[in-house]
C-alpha cells in the first residue's frame, strides 16, 4: 500500500504542482493522518495560499502534532478564519482546552481582519464545557449575543450543553426556548442537561414536548430518559419509554437496550431487567455491566457471581465496573472465600492497583473484619482519591477500630484529600463512640470550613456525637440552626436525650409528630426501646397506635422492638399478638419472644418457642442462648442448662461469649451450687470479665457465702474501681451476717472514693403518667392518703398471719425500727398508690430499678389474695406475677 502511495506520488512530482492539485494532494493524505506525506507536498509546493497551510495544520492537529501544528500557525504570512478555527478544534481534541482558549483569545488581536464566525463560537463553547469553565462560557454567550448571532443550531445546542453541564439548568432552558429552531440534538442536549442535574420531572415534561411535535427519537433521547427514570426509581414511567423504544425499534440496538436494563435493575425489577438482556442480540461490556450490577445491588449476590462467570467465559474485557460490581456482589451475600478467589484472578489480570476496584476490595476486607487485608489493599493503591480515603475510614469506624479511624483521618488531611460529607459522617461517629469531644469540637470546625455546615447527614454526625459526649444543649442549638430538620437529624436528637432522659427523649418524640414529621422504622425502634426501658406501656401502646395509623407495614427490626417492648413492659399477651402477626419472622424476633418469657420467669414458654424457631429452619444465634440460659436460670433448670450450653459448640459451632458463661454461673449460684460456678470461672477460655464477677458476687450474697463473696467483690474492684454494685453487693452480704464492724468499713471505702449506689426506687403508670416512690417517701402530693392505705393493708396481712422478715433490713437497729423500716418499702408505696387510684378488681404493674427483697415479695403474695388483684411487679432481674396469695417465679429468683 506504502509503495503505491509513494508511486503516486512519484508520478504527481513530475509534473510541475499547481495550488489546486498541490491543495487537494495534501488534504487526502492529512485526512487520512499520512502526515509525513502531506509535510512533502506542502514543502515541494511551488506556491502556497492560505488553504495550503490550513490543510497541513489541520493535518498535524488530527495527527495529534499540537507542537507542530502551532510552529506552522506562526509562521503563516497570512491567517484566516479557518486558520484559528482549526487550531482552537486541535486543541480541544488533544484535550489542552486552557490553550484553546488562549487561542480564541488572542484571535482577532494579531488578524484584525479575520472574525469570529458560528464555527468558532461552537468549537470554544465545547472547550468551557469539557473545562466547566462557566464564567468563560457566559463571557462567550454574550459575545455571540453582541454580535448579533441568533441561536442556530450549531451555537445552541453548544449554549444548552454547556449549560447544562455547568449546572445551569434555567439558563440553558432559557436558550432552548429562544431558538427559532430546534432539531433533534439540541431537544437531546436538553434532556442531558436535565437528568445530569438530577430534574426528572423537567426531563420528563421536555420528553413529553417531543412527543407532541411528532419528533423522532434518538439513542441519545432513549439513553438520557431511560437514565433519568433510574435515577427517579420511575418505573412507570420507564415502562412508558421501554415502550416507545419497542415502536421506534431500538429494543434491539446495544445501548438503549442497555440503558433500558439499567432502568428496570434500580427501579427494583430484575427480573424484567434480566428479561430484557436476554433480548439484546450483541451484549458488549456496557451491558454485562449493566445486569451484573443490577443483580449485586438488588441483594442477589450469587446471580451477580453467576452472570460474572459467564461474562468471563463469553471472552468479554473486564473493566473496573464488571470487578467492583462483582466484589460489591461477593460482600453482600457474605461470601468472603470466593471474593478471596476474585481478589487472586484481579491480581492475575494487573486491576489490583485500579483505583475503583481498590475501593471495592477494601470495602469486602472491612466487611469480614480483615482490617489487616483491607489496609493492604489500601497501601498497594497507586491512585486514591476521597473515596478511597472514605472506604479506609469506614472499615476502621464500622468494625470498632475508632481511635484508627481517627489516626486515618488525620493522614488524610496530610495528604491534602478534599473531605466530604461521608468523611465527616465516619470520623464524627468514631468521635462520638470514644466520647472524644475536644476532638469532635476540632472536626466540627473543619466542617465549617469545608462549608458542610448546613448538610444534613453531616449535621446529625454532629448532633449525635454531641449528645453521645453529654452535651445535649449543644446538640439541641445545632439542631435548632439546621436549615433543615430531617428524620435523621431528629433521630439523632431523640437517641441523644435517650441516654440522659428518656421521658425528654419521648416528648421530643410527639414534638415531631406535631410537626408532620413522619418516623421511620429506626424512629419508632429507638421510642419503644425508651418506653421498654422506662417501663412505660402507655407511651409505649400509643407509638403502637401511631404505627397503626400510619400504615407502615411493620418490618422486623420495629416488630422486635414492640416485642420486646410489650414484654418489659409485662404484657406477654400482646408481645406474642404482635409476633405471631409478622408473616416473615427472623433469628431477632424470635430471640425476642425467648428473652420475653425467660425475663417472666416462664422457661417453659420460653424453650418452646426455641424448639419451633428449630422447626422453621431459623438458625439460632448466641443471642438466642442468652435467652434460652437466663430461662434455664430463673426457672432452676440446671441440667437442662447444661445441655443447651453445650449444645452451641457441639451442635451449632457457636462459640460461647463471656455472657453465656455468666449465665451458667448465675444458673448453678441461684441453685446452691457455688463450688460449679467457681469450675466454670476456672475452666473458661478468657479471663472473667466484671459480668461475670457481678454474676458471682450476687449469688454469694443470695446465699450469703462471705469468704467468696469478698473475693468476688476484691475481683470485681480491681477490674472496675467505681463499681457500686460491688460494694453495696458486699455490705450486703456482711449486713446479712451480721457482720456490722464490715459493712461499716465497706462504707467508709464508698465515701472515701467516692462512689455512690443507686437508690432504690418504684414507679407506676397510671393515665399516662408515671408516679415514682423511694423508701419512707414524703414527697408525693398524696402520700399521707398513702400510709393510711398502708397501714390499713398491713393490719389485713398481720390478720392473714404475716410476719416481717427484719433480716433483709441492712442496718444495725433494734427489731420495731426495722419492721418500721420495712412497711414503707417504695413497692409498697407504689402498690397502696395503685390500689387507691385503679378500679377494683384491675391488675396493678409496678416497676422496681433493684432486686425485690423477700418481705416485699412475701407482702404482695399476701396482698394480692386479700385485695383479688393481680400484682406484676418487674425488678431488676425479672418478673414476678403475684395472684391469689402465689408468685409466678414459685419463690426462686
Amino acid at each position: 500500500m506504502k509503495g503505491k502511495r509513494d508511486d503516486t506520488h512519484a508520478i504527481q512530482t513530475r509534473i510541475e504542482f499547481d495550488i489546486f492539485v498541490g491543495n487537494n494532494l495534501l488534504s487526502m493524505y492529512a485526512k487520512c493522518e499520512h502526515i509525513e506525506d502531506a509535510r512533502r507536498v506542502f514543502d515541494e509546493m511551488p506556491q502556497r495560499d492560505v488553504v495550503s497551510w490550513n490543510a497541513m495544520i489541520a493535518g498535524y492537529a488530527k495527527h495529534g502534532s499540537m507542537n507542530a501544528a502551532r510552529k506552522l500557525f506562526d509562521e503563516m504570512p497570512e491567517r484566516d478564519t479557518l486558520s484559528w478555527n482549526t487550531l482552537i478544534a486541535g486543541y480541544a481534541q488533544s484535550g489542552d482546552g486552557e490553550k484553546a482558549l488562549e487561542v480564541f483569545c488572542h484571535m482577532g488581536e494579531t488578524d484584525i481582519n479575520v472574525g469570529r464566525d458560528r464555527a468558532t463560537f461552537a468549537s470554544i463553547l465545547k472547550v468551557c464545557t469539557s473545562l466547566e469553565a462557566l464564567e468563560q462560557g457566559m463571557q462567550i454567550h454574550n459575545a455571540i449575543v453582541k454580535l448579533g448571532f441568533d441561536y442556530d443550531f450549531f451555537i445552541g445546542s453548544s449554549l444548552v450543553d454547556m449549560y447544562g453541564k455547568c449546572a445551569k439548568v434555567r439558563d440553558a432552558r432559557q436558550v432552548f426556548d429562544k431558538m427559532p429552531e430546534r432539531n433533534v440534538v439540541v431537544w437531546n442536549a436538553m434532556i442531558a442537561g436535565y437528568v445530569q442535574n438530577y430534574c426528572w420531572q423537567e426531563a420528563y415534561s421536555v420528553l413529553v414536548e417531543m412527543l407532541r411535535k411528532g419528533l423522532m427519537f434518538s439513542q441519545s433521547t432513549f439513553a438520557s430518559i431511560l437514565k433519568a427514570c433510574a435515577s427517579d426509581a420511575a418505573l412507570e414511567k420507564g415502562m412508558q419509554v421501554h415502550v416507545h423504544v419497542i415502536k421506534t425499534g431500538f429494543a434491539l440496538d446495544v445501548i438503549v437496550g442497555t440503558a433500558v436494563v439499567d432502568m428496570y435493575a434500580k427501579c427494583g425489577r430484575i427480573e424484567n431487567a434480566s428479561k430484557m438482556f436476554t433480548m439484546i442480540p450483541d451484549h458488549n461490556s456496557f451491558s454485562w455491566n449493566a445486569i451484573i450490577v443490577g443483580h449485586a445491588q438488588s441483594g442477589d449476590g450469587k446471580g451477580a457471581l453467576k452472570l460474572f462467570y459467564k461474562m468471563l467465559c463469553a471472552g468479554f474485557n473486564l473493566d473496573q465496573v464488571t470487578l467492583s460490581s462483582v466484589l460489591n456482589a461477593c460482600t453482600c451475600i457474605t461470601d468472603f472465600q470466593e471474593g478471596r478467589v476474585l481478589h487472586s484472578f484481579i491480581i492475575k489480570i494487573g486491576h489490583e492497583f485500579n483505583t475503583c476496584v481498590g475501593n471495592a476490595l477494601v470495602d469486602m476486607y472491612a466487611k469480614c473484619g480483615d482490617m489487616a487485608k483491607a489496609h493492604r489493599v489500601f497501601d498497594k493503591m497507586v491512585a486514591k482519591d476521597a473515596v478511597s480515603w472514605n472506604a479506609i475510614i469506614a472499615a476502621y469506624g464500622n468494625n470498632g477500630y475508632d481511635e484508627e479511624t481517627l489516626l486515618v483521618f488525620h493522614q488524610m488531611l496530610g495528604a491534602g484529600m478534599e473531605l466530604d460529607e461521608f468523611t465527616f459522617g465516619s470520623v464524627l461517629k468514631s468521635c462520638a463512640s470514644l466520647e472524644m469531644l475536644d476532638q469532635g469540637i476540632q472536626i466540627h470546625n473543619y466542617v465549617i470550613k469545608c462549608g458542610l455546615v448546613s448538610n444534613v447527614f453531616v449535621g446529625s454526625a454532629l448532633l449525635d456525637m454531641y449528645c453521645k459526649c453529654g452535651k445535649t444543649k449543644d446538640a439541641q442549638r445545632l439542631f435548632n440552626r439546621l436549615p433543615e430538620q430531617n428524620i435523621v437529624s431528629w433521630n439523632a436528637m431523640i437517641v441523644g436525650y435517650a441516654k440522659k432522659d428518656g421521658e425528654e427523649a419521648l416528648k421530643l418524640f410527639f414534638h415531631m409528630l406535631q410537626l408532620s414529621m413522619k418516623p421511620d422504622e429506626f424512629t419508632f425502634a429507638t421510642v419503644l426501646d425508651i418506653c421498654a426501658t422506662l417501663a412505660a406501656v402507655g407511651f409505649g401502646k400509643q407509638i403502637h397506635n401511631h404505627i397503626i395509623k400510619a400504615e407502615l407495614n411493620v418490618d422486623i427490626y420495629v416488630a422486635s422492638a414492640l416485642v420486646d417492648m410489650y414484654a418489659k413492659c409485662g404484657n406477654m399477651a400482646n408481645a406474642l399478638e404482635v409476633f405471631e402477626n409478622m408473616p416473615e419472622k427472623d433469628a431477632v424476633l424470635w430471640n425476642a419472644m425467648i428473652s420475653g418469657y425467660a425475663q417472666h420467669g416462664n422457661a417453659k414458654e420460653a424453650l418452646n418457642i426455641f424448639e419451633k424457631m428449630q422447626h422453621v429452619d431459623i438458625q439460632p444465634n448466641q443471642a438466642t442462648f442468652v435467652g434460652v440460659l437466663s430461662a434455664c436460670s430463673h426457672s432452676g433448670l440446671v441440667d437442662d442448662g447444661y445441655i443447651y450450653f453445650n449444645s452451641m459448640t457441639e451442635v451449632y459451632e457457636l462459640l460461647p461469649t463471656q455472657e453465656h458463661y455468666a449465665c451458667m454461673i448465675d444458673l448453678v449460684g441461684r441453685a446452691g451450687f457455688l463450688d460449679k460456678a467457681i469450675q466454670i470461672i476456672e475452666t473458661m477460655p478468657f479471663e472473667a470479665d466484671v459480668v461475670i464477677w457481678r454474676t458471682l458476687l450476687a449469688v454469694c450474697r443470695l446465699h450469703c457465702n462471705v469468704d467468696l463473696g469478698k473475693h468476688a467483690a476484691r475481683m470485681l474492684i480491681d477490674l472496675e474501681p467505681d463499681d457500686a454494685a460491688a460494694y453495696v453487693l458486699l455490705s450486703n452480704i456482711y449486713a446479712t451476717a451480721g457482720q456490722w464492724d464490715d459493712v461499716a468499713n465497706v462504707r467508709k471505702a464508698m465515701k472515701q472514693k467516692g462512689v455512690k449506689k443507686d437508690p432504690g426506687c418504684s414507679w407506676i403508670e397510671i393515665k399516662n403518667k408515671v408516679h415514682t416512690f423511694v423508701a419512707r417517701d414524703k414527697s408525693h402530693p398524696d402520700i399521707e392518703e398513702i400510709y393510711v392505705k398502708l397501714e390499713e393493708l398491713t393490719k389485713q396481712m398481720k390478720d392473714a398471719g404475716y410476719r416481717p422478715d427484719t433480716t433483709v433490713v441492712l442496718h444495725d437497729v433494734d427489731e420495731e425500727l426495722k419492721e418500721q423500716y420495712l412497711w414503707y418499702h417504695s413497692e409498697k408505696l407504689a402498690i397502696a398508690f395503685g390500689l387507691l387510684r385503679t378500679p377494683p378488681g384491675t391488675p396493678i404493674q409496678i416497676f422496681k430499678n433493684l432486686r425485690v427483697c423477700a418481705d416485699c415479695h412475701t407482702a404482695m403474695k399476701l396482698i394480692s389474695k386479700i385485695v383479688r388483684r393481680e400484682i406484676v411487679v418487674r425488678d431488676g432481674s425479672r418478673f414476678h406475677h403475684f395472684k391469689g396469695g402465689i408468685c409466678s417465679c414459685g419463690n426462686y429468683w
